[in-house]
């Protein structure tokens, strides 16, 4: 079968993208592309803004919630590595859902990324800001307006970083990610060592923790499997980045994996030695910095102040890649004219959507304004964490689709083709869907408002371009080449960089 490439509006008469829609080549290497997913899931962040959620929802059954949704998520990850590799587009799952399944799907999958990264604005900033006023003005740590003033600064320092073009982001996210997951892992072999040989406040672990004993109440796991799906989310920037990576359809896949792993493990051990070192009420008081806490647990009078710093550097990490995440998306749609076009033109010098860029940071600053008025930062946290849980899993669902249906007739050729192109990426796709759906009645009527009705929007600039962008909206079937098709399974297999 032939793959069948129409060309976007802004291509010159050979295909290839204009200069003006032309985004930095090679700006990005291999190694970037696995830090860049490691840090797109902010591993200190995450565990910082979410564990007190976690355990809110699952109790003891925090570990077996990020494990049992783990599996699933590195399905997704197969699928794309799978997808970049025969589209290699900076919307990722814009593209590829688009021409896999259908153009309104990928337009709602793209749309459901920019709105999940809008909202995390403000959940990765007050973090940020919490982290940086806790670490020089502990008095303030409930200043919900100075948290969001401060975060806000770190947040638009992170802008000029993107804006200023892809080598000045790899290169602050090198130092950024290395100083942090150094420090995450001294602190995990810290806390091995303490909680096998000393005493501590929490429970003995348990394997049971990793099984389904304590996930069996009312909705415990569905919502302990949606907040696990926040904790991994960010991972597939360095698909975002595919058309700025060296060897990007190698590359941005195998990083998105790589990344799931190290992030996975790290998750793990953070989670158990809370629930070990920690008693409930720390957890549940603490919600906001409760690394700060396990550091002093672990290493009384400086383990706090290091992984606070841990967390300042992680969160401003994941805003230099959310931006990335959505500006590049947006620019995407802006170069096939779904949005306005001005979106998907390109700086001239620093080869960045600088236009996408600048929008985002506007509306990003009229969010931390308007979150002062939401209650405290807990609050904002829970909801924001819960809403963005639904829209990363309807995107993925369809990501998990769309690979299935684009492989469709390789897949029973190998096993490898059936297992990581077919079965495990279904596998995602279906778990995703179904914490989708099964979420809904839970839910507070808050999340499902920002989670889903944010999603619908979309229809409002789906319609009103949907004239302009015919060459987006002309179904362009997303097959394999004939190369691949007919040598496969050994052309898919040469081709895997994962092999």
């Amino acid at each position: 079968m032939t793959q069948t490439n129409s060309r976007p509006a802004s291509a010159d008469q050979n295909g290839a993208p204009s200069a003006h829609h032309k985004l930095q080549a090679d700006g990005v290497s291999r190694a970037g592309s696995i830090v860049m997913a490691v840090a797109g899931s902010a591993p200190a962040y995450s565990i910082a803004a979410t564990t007190a959620t976690l355990v809110g929802a699952a109790g003891l059954g925090a570990p077996a919630a990020l494990l049992w949704c783990g599996i699933p998520m590195l399905g997704i990850a197969w699928a794309f590595l799978y997808l970049g590799r025969i589209d290699v587009n900076a919307g990722a799952t814009y593209s590829w859902v688009a021409r896999a399944l259908h153009p309104v799907l990928g337009f709602l999958s793209g749309w459901a990324l920019v709105v999940s990264a809008t909202i995390f604005m403000v959940a990765g900033a007050l973090p940020a800001g919490a982290m940086t006023v806790t670490l020089f003005a502990p008095e303030a740590a409930g200043n919900v307006p100075l948290i969001t003033a401060v975060g806000a600064v770190w947040f638009l320092v992170m802008a000029a970083c993107v804006l200023f073009g892809v080598h000045v982001t790899a290169r602050a996210q090198w130092i950024m990610s290395v100083i942090e997951v150094s420090i995450l892992v001294l602190f995990a072999i810290l806390m091995i060592v303490r909680a096998a040989t000393s005493p501590h406040a929490g429970p003995d672990f348990s394997w049971d923790w990793l099984g389904f004993a304590h996930l069996t109440g009312p909705g415990v796991f569905v919502a302990s499997a949606l907040i696990a799906a926040f904790y991994f989310w960010g991972w597939d920037v360095s698909a975002n980045l595919n058309e700025e990576t060296k060897d990007g359809h190698k590359s941005a896949g195998s990083a998105g994996i790589i990344g799931v792993v190290i992030v996975f493990l790290l998750f793990e051990v953070f989670t158990i030695a809370t629930l070990v070192m920690l008693p409930q009420k720390t957890i549940e008081a603490n919600s906001a910095n409760i690394l700060s806490v396990l550091g002093d647990a672990v290493w009384p009078g400086i383990g706090g102040k290091i992984l606070v710093v841990a967390v300042a550097l992680s969160t401003v990490a994941t805003l230099e890649t959310t931006l990335i995440q959505v500006t590049r998306t947006l620019f995407s749609m802006g170069r096939d004219h779904t949005i306005p076009s001005a979106f998907g033109r390109i700086h001239p010098k620093w080869r960045t959507p600088a236009f996408a860029t600048l929008i985002v940071v506007g509306v990003s600053v009229v969010l931390f304004l308007g979150s002062n008025f939401l209650g405290s930062v807990g609050d904002i946290m829970n909801n924001a964490i819960l809403s963005i849980g639904l829209q990363i899993a309807f995107y993925y669902t369809l990501a998990g689709v769309a690979v299935v249906v684009a492989y469709r007739k390789v897949l029973f050729k190998s096993v490898k083709n059936f297992l990581l192109i077919g079965l495990w990426p279904a596998i995602g796709a279906v778990f995703m869907g179904v914490m989708f759906i099964a979420s809904i009645p839970n839910n507070d009527p808050i999340v499902n408002l920002l989670g889903i009705g944010l999603i619908v929007l979309g229809i409002l600039p789906l319609a009103l371009f949907y004239r302009k962008a015919k060459g987006y909206y002309t179904r362009r079937p997303l097959e394999l080449p004939d190369e691949l098709d007919a040598t496969a399974p050994a052309g898919i297999d040469d081709r895997d960089p994962a092999a």
